[in-house]
């Protein structure tokens, strides 16, 4: 496939300059040359952008595609059946401009691979398979009723762990062993519950999970395997312990202090945050989740004002929504959330360049570059009606205003 797009205006998620009345060769996956003019090859499909904004496709860097249903669904319906649900949502990530997307907890094995051999459509998916966590952390999804670990019957017994989304091991031996499946089975990088969260029962935001040994465990195992390991956590102490095992990721990091972000900062970390998730209350929680949930919220306020206090910039761009199909429909909502801390310049660098990078980091299945407008770069392209860096509004409305996307040099959406 070859297509040359002329008269665009590029953002390249890097740089806030624009390169205006540019056109942009694409061949095969890849952009093959950028230049203020092109001759079209032979056989090209060629695009005239008209002058609307051209960038890269977005990069989501904390999503549950496996989990956009009721609570009650997932725990009452086979796999088969989430699955059909989950390419609805694949879809709905592909029409509101997510190209690429980091898989944060949940079995997307299967689902990758039916998007990557065009059976369904969906981004790019860079799976963690299921999050790791110890017995009574943040992926321990027992009821009351549920029996204990210590009977035989009980250690397979949660829905969660039995569907291949969340794996509860405790001791750096079983640590090592369920980082080794999730990689035997494709994981492109490592999910731990370092801490506490809103959505589980039985671990308060303060409360920190594994032990620097079990954590150690993990890191190793992933680095064996040329990728890294993000960790689950809001409080200092989990985050300073992760930094101490060596993760390369914090996920959330709602309650963390100055001191422990400009450790983040020292040693060369990523934040990846989330707003809108935490702007209602999912369905189902109890008041002690709900209180939780608030406590979170809370926290963000304090977590941006610090990264812009000292300059802390490695921030990528998700969603985190588990449970609720109708708020996957309005994705690009979080980029409006952000506008209270960050410019949309700013804001549409964690959601390009800056997720690219980080989802780089690891070096298993690793497709090439991506997040950017550049020479070599994956075809990830979107057309804007409108400027987003004057008005970043616009990218909530993606069925009128993303003219064109592109994923890998495939054109799935041309309004033009």
């Amino acid at each position: 496939m070859t297509t040359l797009i002329t008269n665009a205006n590029i953002f390249d998620g890097k740089s806030e300059k624009i390169a205006a009345g540019m056109s942009v060769l694409i061949e095969g996956d890849k952009i093959s040359k950028i230049a203020k003019s092109i001759a079209a090859p032979k056989g090209a499909t060629s695009i005239d952008a008209g002058g609307k904004f051209l960038m890269p496709g977005f990069v989501g860097c904390h999503e549950h595609l496996m989990m956009q249903m009721s609570l009650g669904s997932i725990l009452t319906n086979d796999t088969r059946y989430v699955a059909c649900l989950a390419t609805q949502t694949t879809t709905a990530y592909l029409m509101q401009g997510w190209t690429s997307v980091r898989d944060t907890a949940g079995n997307t094995f299967a689902l990758k691979k039916s998007i990557d051999e065009g059976h369904c459509l969906g981004p790019r998916i860079f799976p963690c398979g299921a999050m790791i966590s110890q017995t009574s952390g943040h992926g321990d999804m027992r009821f009351d009723a549920h029996p204990s670990c210590f009977c035989e019957i009980g250690k397979n017994h949660e829905h969660f762990v039995a569907m291949g989304d969340m794996c509860v091991v405790d001791g750096p031996a079983d640590v090592l062993k369920a980082v080794r499946e999730q990689l035997r089975l494709g994981a492109t990088q490592i999910k731990l519950a370092a801490g506490g969260g809103t959505g589980s029962r039985s671990d308060p935001l303060e409360v920190v999970e594994f032990t620097l040994e079990e954590m150690k465990a993990a890191v190793a195992a992933a680095d064996d395997f040329n990728t890294y390991v993000c960790t689950h956590v809001y409080n200092d102490k989990g985050i300073r312990r992760a930094i101490e095992a060596g993760v390369k990721c914090i996920e959330h990091g709602n309650l963390m202090s100055e001191e422990t972000m400009l450790l983040m900062k020292e040693k060369d970390l990523w934040l990846s945050p989330q707003v809108t998730v935490y702007t209602y209350i999912p369905s189902g929680y109890t008041p002690e989740q709900e209180k939780k949930h608030r406590q979170a919220f809370a926290g963000i306020d304090n977590m941006f004002t610090i990264a812009k206090k000292i300059g802390f910039d490695k921030i990528v761009c998700g969603s985190d929504i588990i449970c609720d199909p109708e708020r996957i429909k309005t994705l690009n909502n979080e980029f409006v959330e952000r506008l209270k801390w960050f410019t949309p310049f700013e804001i549409l660098r964690q959601a390009t360049s800056n997720g690219g990078e980080l989802i780089g980091m690891s070096k298993r299945f690793n497709p090439g570059t991506f997040g950017v407008i550049q020479e070599g770069a994956l075809a990830d392209i979107l057309l804007v009606n409108g400027n987003p860096l004057d008005d970043i509004k616009v990218l909530t409305k993606p069925k009128e205003n993303l003219a064109l996307i592109m994923k890998g040099g495939k054109i799935f959406k041309n309004i033009l």
